[in-house]
């Protein structure tokens, strides 16, 4: 694959696109659950949606229930619950996986891109995942949450943990770059 806009994906309204869409925008791809301890992070993702979208970003929320069985919904579910819980008005798409064999090409080659994820200093959130059973698996998107930084140009310039919040200084500014070039 060329590049992350030759990629197809369907929109949470069931209509197909190609990534092209999106180009020359600064993306922040996060896979979403709607019954997660993270799920407040969409609000956060909507306020910063709303505070910057002017300057070129745009977010895309990608649902997953590949995590603790935590976006168990269909699309049209999910869409009424970001909505009318978060106001939700970043694009969203279908459900889709992001490990195993599975794994949708945007996921893979978010991965292969950068695999390598920026966590807090003071996280702790492998921990806690393993102290409540869950197996860390090497390769694989951690879990609900994750987030990809593409730049306008299409490149993936970052790739933070779970935990780390739309509004964490170590996001903002990588966010803050790249809507500078």
């Amino acid at each position: 694959m060329s590049s992350i806009y030759d990629i197809d994906v369907v929109t949470i309204d069931g209509k197909s696109l190609k990534l092209s869409e999106y180009q020359g925008k600064t993306l922040l791809i996060v896979n979403t659950a709607s019954e997660c301890g993270l799920t407040p992070q969409y609000e956060a993702l909507e306020k910063l949606y709303q505070a910057r979208k002017d300057e070129g970003l745009v977010i895309l929320g990608f649902p997953c229930n590949q995590f603790g069985a935590q976006e168990p919904g269909q699309d049209s579910e999910i869409q009424s619950f970001c909505t009318k819980n978060y106001g939700v008005s970043f694009p969203m798409f279908s459900k889709l996986e992001v490990n195993g064999d599975g794994r949708h090409p945007l996921y893979q080659a978010l991965y292969s891109a950068m695999p390598e994820r920026t966590t807090s200093l003071d996280s702790e959130f492998v921990d806690l995942l393993q102290g409540y059973g869950f197996e860390v698996k090497e390769g694989n998107i951690l879990w609900n949450f994750e987030k990809f930084l593409v730049s306008k140009d299409g490149k993936v310039i970052g790739h933070f943990a779970p935990d780390m919040t739309p509004d964490h200084p170590i996001l903002t500014r990588a966010l803050d770059d790249a809507l500078a070039k």
